[in-house]
């Protein structure tokens, strides 16, 4: 079932720079669903036009098939969740979870149970009666989703929840999500710069750049089968290595490999994507090593492939003044079209 449908929205700035022309995505019910993109692909503005928090030129944001494009944000029944914690700082953890309610002119038992119903779901009833500078990081955003959670939206909003934690906390506090959706069950969508986040949580990725779906898709689709060369380089880290061979009687030569493409393709070059992983050094080659970086569990070889850096994840260290072969798996190639960077694949 659809919780969300965003039909032919288009939102603008100032002199005319367009962020979403007739844009179209849905949503269905339960979903976690994870909004991934560089800086200014538009993801934080989709977020606040959902919420009602930015203002649409046209299209329809329908919610359980009613559509909330022009309903004031106040009763569209959606909570949202920010990156600063915005906790009010002159009231106890139970004041702020209470003032939502209250404005809402919700009745005195009511409000006590579901503040206590919530602050036991976030391990939060120790510290009701503390003021927000007597809590941690990790604790003040436990507090900013509980008061997201006592008034039983019908959809979470999330704008970059965890950037303000250290990394250790964002680990703890991304768990906590995702033990928190399962028990909710409810739909949220949440706004990330940081791919590992969008890995780990999301039912589905939705990747935009520029204001358009790049690929909308389970996580383990993005990475094992981008749709484009974007989503093949901006989805995992270290990315993947792209290189644009010559085609000649529908194959191309990589060193001592040659590889015929599994599909009719009638352009003089194509992109070759290879994940680090799938990369192996062989001796006694031509390709020396420019640096290796030493992660403790993995290497992180660097190789210079006729002026292109070819990254390689490895489980053992190589002598930097050695020179080597690249031997590729060709099972785990990917193939991506020289004009337009769509995927291509086997016929």
């Amino acid at each position: 079932m659809v919780a969300l449908a965003i039909k032919n929205l288009n939102k603008s700035y100032s002199k005319g720079n367009k962020i979403f022309d007739d844009f179209n995505v849905s949503f269905d019910t339960g979903e976690l669903i994870v909004i991934l993109g560089p800086s200014g692909c538009g993801k934080s503005t989709l977020l606040r036009s959902i919420a009602g928090l930015e203002e649409i030129e046209s299209g329809e944001i329908d919610m359980d098939g009613v559509n909330i494009a022009n309903i004031d944000p106040k009763d569209r029944q959606i909570a949202m969740v920010f990156q600063n914690y915005a906790l009010y700082p002159h009231k106890t953890v139970y004041g702020n979870l209470e003032f939502g309610l209250k404005m809402r002119k919700v009745d005195k038992e009511t409000r006590q149970k579901r503040i206590e119903q919530v602050a036991e779901m976030l391990g939060l009833t120790p510290f009701l009666q503390r003021k927000p500078k007597a809590l941690s990081g990790g604790q003040r955003q436990r507090v900013a989703l509980g008061r997201a959670l006592v008034n039983s939206p019908k959809l979470f909003l999330m704008d970059e929840p965890l950037s303000n934690l250290d990394a250790k906390l964002r680990v703890k506090m991304r768990s906590e999500i995702i033990q928190l959706h399962k028990q909710l069950d409810e739909t949220i969508i949440y706004v990330t710069h940081d791919q590992t986040e969008a890995m780990t949580m999301a039912d589905r990725i939705l990747l935009l750049n520029q204001g358009e779906i790049q690929q909308f898709d389970r996580p383990e689709k993005l990475y094992h089968e981008p749709a484009n060369l974007f989503t093949a380089e901006f989805i995992g880290s270290p990315a993947m290595n792209i290189l644009s061979l010559p085609v000649e009687n529908q194959q191309v030569q990589l060193l001592n490999q040659t590889f015929k493409l599994p599909f009719t393709y009638d352009k003089s070059s194509i992109y070759l994507g290879i994940r680090p992983e799938d990369v192996t050094l062989t001796s006694d080659g031509e390709q020396p090593i420019l640096y290796t970086e030493n992660l403790g569990n993995e290497y992180l070889i660097f190789v210079n492939y006729q002026g292109k850096e070819v990254v390689i994840r490895s489980d053992r260290d190589y002598p930097t003044n050695g020179k080597y072969d690249l031997s590729l798996n060709p099972d785990k190639l990917h193939w991506f079209d020289q004009d337009t960077q769509l995927r291509r694949s086997e016929l």
